[in-house]
């Protein structure tokens, strides 16, 4: 097997972590490259059913290794929540199995308070976002003032990080009258998450380039679908991050070169959760027997899916 991309053609939930899992039973490393904790992914493995938000697919299999790139945002209380379920289900899951890129970008509870504000604000236009903070993670790392892995390693980078944040988002909630976040307090759960997320932190790009130069193959994961990319989707109701298949490259920290195969996930029928625009959607009793039927209801968020 060649190195392989899955992405979804459509707006997600066409079953990218089946195909992901079937996959990686013949590749040696999953990498994650995008998006956040609103990726939703259910696998069945030997009767025992994992449902992802978070975590590479290619976790659920032993031996493989699992990494999450630095085109991802991560939650660290989210990852440790998602660790634990694992383990209680059975899977070993230490920092020999999982690694994440050092410079990868943190959502901190401030990001999940202004994405619900904003939501809140926009009333009947809300965009149906999933409200955990991806937008405003990925808004940070874009301004330069983003709090990332690597940070929480160092008290002193991490307060002048955690400053430069809240310079920002302090301003921001004064002004759409919402509570402002409380500095002390978002510091104090950092430094208490650090001891267990900081074990995983890894240079990904390193690790991939030494995947190539032994012949291994790379299974990249995508998360949500096409038509939810931020430059190619149905804008503004998008995801905050590119979706399609070149983003592998750049979120991982591969040249393009070392993608390789590129496989897009179709459902026979479209679903979408959330706003926008659906133009083949169902508002009758056809629609209703196909969610009941497919169990369309999101991994995620468990909120049912458009059809």
């Amino acid at each position: 097997m060649a190195n392989v991309a899955v992405v979804g053609s459509q707006w997600g939930d066409e079953g990218k972590g089946k195909i992901v899992d079937w996959l990686s039973e013949r590749a040696d490393v999953v990498v994650r490259f995008q998006g956040g904790h609103n990726a939703g992914h259910t696998l069945v493995v030997d009767d025992v059913t994992y449902a992802l938000s978070l975590l590479p697919s290619g976790v659920v299999r032993k031996g493989k290794q699992a990494l999450i790139g630095n085109g991802v945002v991560l939650d660290p209380w989210a990852l440790v929540d998602e660790i634990e379920r694992c383990r209680e289900l059975g899977l070993e899951i230490d920092e020999r199995r999982l690694g994440i890129a050092e410079n990868t970008p943190l959502i901190l509870p401030v990001h999940s308070a202004l994405d619900h504000a904003r939501e809140r604000a926009r009333g009947a236009e809300k965009i149906g976002t999933t409200g955990r903070g991806i937008g405003p993670a990925y808004e940070d790392k874009v301004a330069r003032r983003a709090v990332r892995l690597s940070d929480l390693a160092n008290e002193d980078r991490l307060r002048g990080a955690l400053t430069e944040l809240f310079r920002h988002h302090s301003a921001l909630a004064r002004g759409m009258g919402e509570p402002e976040p409380d500095f002390d307090e978002h510091l104090r759960m950092l430094q208490e998450v650090a001891p267990k997320v900081l074990p995983y932190r890894a240079r990904v790009w390193q690790q991939l380039a030494e995947a190539r130069r032994r012949r291994e193959r790379v299974l990249f994961e995508g998360a949500q679908g096409a038509m939810l990319d931020i430059d190619h989707g149905t804008f503004p109701f998008v995801t905050s991050s590119n979706t399609v298949a070149g983003q592998a490259s750049a979120g991982a920290g591969v040249g393009p070169g070392q993608v390789g195969y590129v496989l897009g996930i179709t459902k026979a029928y479209t679903t979408r959760v959330g706003s926008g625009p659906f133009p083949t959607e169902l508002d009758d009793e056809v629609g209703t027997r196909l969610g009941e039927r497919g169990r369309e209801f999101g991994t995620v968020t468990g909120r049912k899916r458009r059809c």
